[in-house]
């Protein structure tokens, strides 16, 4: 019988073999959570890291309970039997839907700085059909769970490009829309009890970026930027909102990691708090005459989210 905070609750992680997020489910499953973890690998060949059974293997050492999945996002029909299993093996209940499923990263990583037009069109389906459309299948199959128990947590790993432009079109207008979709379906579930949140992790150096031979640019903009986040603290994040009684005041709102980690002391792996992006000190670093004040200014100074969304250029 697992033990935990979360003991007694049953969790889905989407695209959960690597990165990010094999990093909340472990966190998920260290808690006391069943996992489910879904993803394309079930088991790593010619020496490749990068499964949901290493997934399931950290989840199990800890402790927890995992149930890998082998399930194609972009295939509607394998995700709809995805949450028939969840339904039938758990009586009907799924508590926690991390909507982290992603394509497209080493494309991503290609293509960055190219002009949209310069590129194949098909690189939006290639990075939205996952990363997007499967978020909103995902999360009607799992509302249909939730709304007869009224309650549950549905996150959407976003991210900073739906603010402003990151990496090419296809990932702007994605993450944009990830946000939104967070915002909507808060709306509508909210009588429901059931909370709809996105999350932005900061900057993470996962697996695929450094192993990947375009992924230069983003390993500098990481080192730039200060401490990276590790793959797992997101996943410390969402274990704290699924047992925050006041996580509804969160449901259709952005919320980013390092904010929320530091208003609950929430650290990283090693003890300490992730870089943030709303501090003012490091945008100071790139100001001619002023760098100097970079390192005098507290860690609390940051741009206002008011300010910030300012920065959305919609009006």
């Amino acid at each position: 019988m697992a033990t935990g905070s979360l003991a007694g609750r049953v969790a889905l992680v989407t695209g959960g073999s690597r990165g990010i997020g094999k990093g909340i489910a472990v966190e998920l499953g260290g808690a006391g959570a069943l996992v489910y973890v879904t993803g394309r690998t079930m088991t790593s060949t010619n020496g490749k890291s990068g499964s949901l059974e290493e997934t399931a293997e950290a989840i199990r050492s800890r402790g927890g309970q995992c149930i890998p999945v082998c399930v194609d996002h972009e295939n509607p029909s394998e995700v709809e039997a995805l949450f028939e299993r969840i339904n039938n093996e758990q009586d009907g209940r799924l508590d926690i839907l991390v909507n982290n499923a992603y394509k497209g990263v080493e494309r991503l990583l290609s293509v960055t700085g190219k002009p949209f037009w310069e590129d194949d069109p098909d690189v939006f389906d290639e990075i939205n059909n996952v990363g997007l459309r499967n978020h909103y299948y995902c999360s009607v199959y799992a509302a249909r769970l939730m709304v007869p128990r009224k309650q549950g947590l549905i996150v959407f790993i976003s991210s900073a490009g739906g603010l402003r432009y990151l990496f090419n079109v296809a990932y702007g207008v994605g993450k944009a829309a990830c946000d939104r979709m967070a915002a909507d379906t808060a709306f509508e579930l909210r009588k429901q009890n059931i909370a709809s949140i996105a999350i932005w992790p900061g900057p993470v150096e996962t697996e695929v970026i450094q192993a990947s031979e375009n992924g230069a640019r983003f390993r500098k903009m990481v080192k730039e930027f200060g401490k990276a986040e590790s793959t797992e603290y997101a996943g410390r994040i969402i274990v704290h909102l699924a047992q925050n009684p006041s996580v509804m005041q969160y449901s259709g709102k952005i919320v980013t990691t390092v904010d929320y980690g530091t208003t609950y002391g929430i650290v990283d792996k090693d003890g300490e708090y992730p870089s943030n992006m709303r501090w003012i000190g490091r945008y100071l670093r790139y100001v001619p005459g002023l760098s100097w004040l970079s390192d005098w200014i507290p860690g609390f100074v940051k741009i206002p989210f008011w300010l910030l969304h300012q920065a959305s250029n919609k009006f």
